[in-house]
């Protein structure tokens, strides 16, 4: 199961090398169709989106090493304070790029999500 943990962590690793480098390259191609504005809140968004993605794998890796190859009660306390510091780094990255707190995102649904959907179909952008 160590193997196991390890190949998770370097999964995590991965997501995260590979979504800067992406968030990147799609940055500068908007860059230059769309401006830097553009490019800036793609990279944002994007990378977010990787950073995310990239704890949520090294979460479940500490998950698998810390229950399956050394269950201590230290451990398990160690393992609750980085899932805690994980969560609270997860829900700010999320409300960064969402930009609006999980509970008000119903206020922004609906119309205003058709409404920016409609804008970035007309001027061209993806995502």
């Amino acid at each position: 199961m160590g193997r196991v943990a390890q190949t998770f962590e370097l999964i995590g690793i991965g997501v995260l090398v590979l979504g800067l480098v992406w968030s990147a390259v799609v940055a500068v191609r908007r860059w230059r169709i769309a401006g830097g504005r553009a490019a800036y809140l793609g990279l944002r968004e994007m990378f977010g989106g990787a950073l995310l993605l990239g704890l949520e794998v090294l979460v479940a890796a500490d998950l698998i090493r810390t229950v399956a190859v050394s269950p201590t009660l230290d451990n398990v306390a160690g393992l609750g304070l980085i899932v805690l510091i994980r969560t609270f780094l997860s829900f700010s990255l999320q409300v960064e790029i969402d930009g609006v707190v999980p509970w008000r995102r119903a206020l922004t649904g609906g119309a205003t999500t058709f409404a920016r959907a409609a804008r970035k179909h007309q001027s061209g952008e993806a995502g």
